[in-house]
């Protein structure tokens, strides 16, 4: 049986590119970057190309990049950076953001919650009044991503950037889930420090980066070497790194025009999706009803009286992957915070993403699927 897989939010198919960087490095000779010999040389200009390209998507220099193991070692590099500079001093985070960047700001310092509607979207007034407040401590860091990984919601991380800058707060962007797929000029925005995923935008496992504005110093959070001009420490993951690089380039090239074919076809794709679900009974948009509000390359559904495991199942069953945020369907016991925060209910969601190797008909596999489970579960309630 064809599969139609439609969790390219979790992780997406390695490009091309990504695929004939990996045979680029095969062919390169054994060899250090960090050594002054031939060998190592020549694998430093290969690793240096590699970070050009991920700048040049992001819209920054290249000694902006600091290449990390993947998304999550970013985001922990960027707390630990922020909080050993401020000992003591609270750390700002909203529910709706990622598990690592949750958990690693509550290990770190005390958190405060930035409250969010039912969109998902971050209370900026209330934010405002936190950071102008003089009775309070200034925060040593404040969270804010670009795009929620559940629900897609689009963030005003101009606005949260711009205010915690007047500030004088340290401002960390998580972009793991915009970075290739909506524009996100760095350049522009400023942040202090902002995290990306290489397998979120069709490179391989393995890699990530921590973008860290012009002038801006932190503490390592890997020591042990000055391999990224002393900012981790570790021999770089070359293969996963070459093949975030060849994505990153063809997503970058002609003006980006790949990425806008590509959030074009993606929200067309969603469209045709929940103009399908909606159709069936009890069933509804979590999160931003508006296409704009949203990533252009997933939706979280609402199915009423429905379990979220048994139409996972249900849908596996038929041939089709996705997604949901509760607790039986992933690997945490507790359901999803991002829902919660959101006053939605975990147990009975869906997250359905495309990507670059979706096809319309997967998309129709994916409506006809998603009928039959909901209306055979339906009969088996009775």
């Amino acid at each position: 049986m064809a599969r139609t897989y439609l969790d390219h939010a979790s992780t997406t198919p390695p490009r091309p590119e990504a695929l004939a960087a990996l045979g680029h490095w095969a062919a390169l000779p054994p060899g250090d970057p960090g050594r002054i010999h031939e060998e190592g040389r020549t694998v430093r200009d290969a690793l240096e190309t590699a970070r050009t390209q991920v700048a040049d998507l992001l819209g920054v220099v290249a000694r902006q990049v600091v290449f990390t193991s993947g998304g999550t070692e970013a985001i922990n590099a960027a707390v630990w950076g922020a909080t050993r500079a401020a000992p003591g001093a609270p750390v700002l985070c909203a529910a709706v953001e990622h598990s690592a960047v949750r958990d690693a700001s509550a290990r770190a310092a005390p958190t405060e919650k930035i409250g969010v509607d039912g969109e998902g979207r971050l209370d900026v007034e209330a934010l405002r009044e936190r950071l102008q407040d003089p009775a309070l401590p200034r925060p040593a860091l404040v969270h804010c991503q670009w795009g929620n990984h559940e629900v897609g919601t689009l963030q005003p991380v101009h606005e949260v950037v711009g205010l915690c800058r007047d500030a004088g707060v340290v401002v960390h962007v998580d972009a793991a889930a915009a970075c290739g797929h909506v524009p996100t000029d760095l350049g522009a925005l400023e942040a202090d420090l902002v995290s990306v995923s290489a397998h979120k935008l069709g490179g391989v496992p393995g890699a990530g980066a921590l973008v860290v504005r012009r002038g801006s110093r932190f503490e390592p959070l890997l020591v042990g070497g000055e391999q990224e001009r002393g900012r981790r420490a570790g021999l770089e993951p070359i293969p996963a790194l070459l093949a975030f690089g060849g994505a990153a380039a063809v997503l970058a090239a002609e003006g980006h025009q790949t990425m806008g074919t590509e959030a074009a076809t993606a929200r067309r794709q969603i469209a045709a999706v929940l103009d399908a679900a909606l159709r069936v009974e009890g069933v509804e948009v979590v999160g931003p009803s508006r296409a704009e509000h949203r990533l252009p390359y997933l939706a979280c559904l609402g199915v009423h009286g429905m379990e979220a495991e048994s139409l996972l199942i249900g849908l596996d069953r038929a041939g089709v992957a996705v997604h949901s945020g509760s607790a039986c369907s992933s690997e945490s016991i507790e359901p999803s915070p991002v829902l919660e925060a959101m006053g939605a209910d975990p147990s009975h969601s869906l997250r359905v993403s495309v990507g670059w190797t979706t096809t319309d008909e997967d998309c129709a596999a994916f409506a006809d699927a998603f009928t039959r489970v909901v209306r055979d579960l339906a009969l088996l309630r009775g």
